[in-house]
C-alpha cells in the first residue's frame, strides 16, 4: 500500500429514533461535508482502490456521499470497523495487503484519531499539529509511504478549512 486515507464519518444525528448508536444517520451537513471532502480528495488526485467502510449507518452514508468522487473504487463493508480500536484498524490495513495501492478507511473516532496520531506523532508539520488537536467529522488524513517504507502524513483535510 502506497497511500492510506482515513475518513471519519460525517456529522451524525444525535439520536437514531430507536435503532441505537449503530443506526444514527448523517445530518444534511454531514452529507454535504462528506461529499466536499470526497471531491477535494479526487481533485487532488487521491482516489482509493479499496474502501473499507464501517457498517454503522453514519459511516455507510458518509461513503455514499463521497462515492461519486471515486467511481472505480471497490468497497468492502466491515462490521469490525464500528468503534474499532487502534489494533483492529492496524489489522484491517495489514489484511488489505500490498496488492492495494490506495486504501481508504471510513470509520469512527477515537480509533481513527488514535491511528492518525500514531502515524504522525514524530512529525512537526502544520498538518500534524492540526491533526493533534482534533479529528472532526468528515475530516480526512492522507498518509503516503516514504522511501524508508514508513507512512507519513501528507495532508489533513477538514470541511471547515475546505469551505473557507
Amino acid at each position: 500500500m502506497h497511500t492510506l486515507i482515513l475518513l471519519r464519518h460525517g456529522k451524525a444525528e444525535t439520536t437514531s429514533g430507536g435503532g441505537g448508536d449503530f443506526e444514527r444517520g448523517l445530518t444534511d451537513r454531514g452529507k454535504s461535508d462528506s461529499a466536499l471532502i470526497g471531491h477535494t480528495l479526487a481533485r487532488a488526485g487521491i482516489a482509493p482502490d479499496l474502501v473499507l467502510v464501517s457498517t454503522a449507518r453514519r459511516a455507510m452514508e458518509t461513503w455514499e456521499a463521497a462515492r461519486a468522487a471515486f467511481p472505480s473504487a471497490k468497497v468492502a463493508p466491515a462490521r469490525e470497523l464500528y468503534h474499532a480500536t487502534l489494533e483492529v484498524l492496524e489489522e484491517a490495513i495489514e489484511a488489505a495487503g500490498a496488492a492495494v495501492s490506495r486504501l481508504m478507511i471510513v470509520g469512527h473516532n477515537p480509533g481513527l484519531h488514535e491511528l492518525a496520531l500514531a502515524l504522525s506523532s514524530a512529525r512537526s508539520s502544520g498538518a500534524a499539529k492540526t491533526l493533534a488537536e482534533s479529528f472532526p467529522t468528515a475530516a480526512a488524513a492522507v498518509f503516503e509511504r516514504n522511501r524508508q517504507g514508513q507512512l507519513t502524513l501528507d495532508r489533513f483535510l477538514t470541511p471547515r478549512r475546505e469551505r473557507a
